[in-house]
């Protein structure tokens, strides 16, 4: 992402996010890299159509409404997992997919598959990703 748009992007979030604390708007913000990175290295046409409304980042690929969380494990809290199908629902996606995002390059997914698991991850997505930030390579889990 080039910087003029990251700060665009950060701009509108500034604006748009007012009544956000300033550690929820570095969230958002967080949420937002994560979005267009993700969109760069998915190799498919991603159009982006909201992001600042929702934890849940609403996009268009092929013409399918689609809803993409991302989670990191170390920094992430708990979501209510059930709200985001509520979301679903209300939004019309067809599809939403859930992504961890890691800073660091693992090799274990262990702790992907537990969560998955534990969260009952697998009833809620369509499909599941590792998205190694740095590295700029998308794993599929299901």
């Amino acid at each position: 992402m080039e910087l003029a748009v990251f700060q665009e992007l950060t701009k509108e979030i500034t604006s748009e996010c007012f009544y956000m604390t300033e550690s929820q708007q570095e969230e958002k913000v967080i949420q937002m890299i994560d979005l267009h990175h993700f969109v760069e290295c998915y190799h498919s046409q991603i159009r982006i159509l909201n992001y600042i409304q929702h934890p849940v980042n609403t996009v268009e690929e092929n013409g399918v409404r689609k809803g993409i969380l991302f989670y990191n494990l170390k920094h992430s809290s708990p979501f209510d997992w059930n709200a985001f199908e509520e979301y679903k629902r209300r939004s019309k996606l067809k599809e939403v997919w859930f992504v961890f995002v890691e800073e660091d390059a693992v090799s274990d997914t262990c702790c992907y598959t537990d969560f998955i698991i534990e969260n009952s991850l697998e009833i809620f997505y369509d499909k599941i990703f590792v998205f190694h930030f740095f590295q700029s390579i998308i794993h599929t889990l299901k």
